[in-house]
């Protein structure tokens, strides 16, 4: 697979997200996760994403059960700053010097590794300088235990700020066909300061994979059941933006997925999606889409059919928003 920067980091194009590999979905298989994992590796699929917060430390036990006799091929993201997932989006943060501290050792042991690649602050804690989270963060690139610091899901006065204190490498944020707002003022400044981007949920959570009629029948504990997008008549429009890539991919020869992939890499030439899957199949699909090369003609009818603004309802609950572009 080809590869691209971020920041000074060399990545595979696309990356894998493996918080699906947690019971965030629905039900998992740990063996079937790791093998994900290693088909991933074989593919040249390399930048791996996990966080302290997925499954409460399972996803990083995980990674790194997956991870140990091939630690030398992976380029290992994980998170930390969420303390707590209360319900209904809400989640407590933290980002004081000492929960930096604390939290790195946390993972660093469910990992097995002595050093994380790239580190991010998964959610700013408003009550803390972001000069200060980053100044600790930086602290431990000082001492060895990580390489490169991130950010998710933050506001461009924060990541200038932050940037100022320590260079940043990555900023994760979502960004999808789906989800645009990334696009408008946080895309230029990343490009201006040589910052990275890293899209999650880069198939709008499940509306471009193809299989949209089973949006309507969420299994219980599939966090999607309660975000807007995901509910009533919001989900029945939405279903109906996704029909129309599913008609531009039938005639392009590919498949939704690789539509909605391939349009975000010709996005930003530093810019790596992180699709996350807990199935073989999937992942083989979606680490196609690496190839596929969009003409100009191409991507306006893409845009065309899919407008940034169509889709109905917020991405997060109020209180999911309220913890985002801060």
């Amino acid at each position: 697979m080809d590869k691209r920067t971020l920041g000074q980091l060399e990545v595979s194009a696309l990356g894998l997200g493996c918080m699906g590999m947690s019971p965030v979905y629905g039900p998992v298989d740990d063996d079937e996760s790791i093998r994900v994992v290693h088909r991933a590796l074989d593919l040249g699929v390399t930048f791996l994403d996990t966080a302290d917060v997925y499954g409460t430390g399972h996803n990083e036990e995980l990674v790194g059960r997956a991870i140990r006799d091939r630690r030398d091929e992976v380029v290992l993201a994980t998170k930390f700053g969420i303390r707590e997932v209360v319900g209904g989006g809400e989640v407590r943060v933290d980002g004081s010097p000492e929960y930096v501290r604390a939290a790195v050792e946390r993972s660093l042991t469910r990992l097995g590794v002595d050093t994380i690649d790239l580190y991010y602050l998964h959610r700013r804690d408003p009550n803390v300088p972001i000069e200060d989270t980053v100044g600790a963060m930086s602290d431990l690139v000082d001492a060895g235990k990580v390489r490169y610091l991130g950010l998710s899901e933050v506001s461009v006065d924060t990541l200038v700020r932050a940037h100022s204190a320590h260079p940043i490498t990555a900023l994760q944020s979502e960004f999808s066909l789906f989800n645009r707002d990334l696009a408008d003022s946080v895309l230029p400044t990343c490009a201006e300061l040589g910052i990275g981007v890293v899209p999650y949920s880069p198939v709008g959570r499940g509306f471009l994979t193809g299989n949209v009629d089973a949006l309507r029948d969420l299994p219980e504990g599939d966090f999607r059941r309660g975000l807007p997008q995901f509910q009533g008549e919001n989900l029945d429009a939405n279903i109906a933006l996704a029909r129309r890539v599913q008609g531009l991919a039938e005639t392009l020869g590919v498949t939704p997925v690789q539509v909605a992939l391939a349009w975000l890499l010709a996005q930003h030439a530093h810019l790596v999606p992180i699709p996350g899957t807990k199935r073989v199949r999937y992942l083989e699909e979606n680490a196609a889409a690496a190839d596929v090369r969009l003409t100009p003609e191409q991507l306006a009818e893409i845009d065309s059919a899919l407008p940034g603004g169509s889709v109905s309802g917020a991405r997060y609950t109020e209180a999911g928003l309220a913890a985002v572009n801060r």
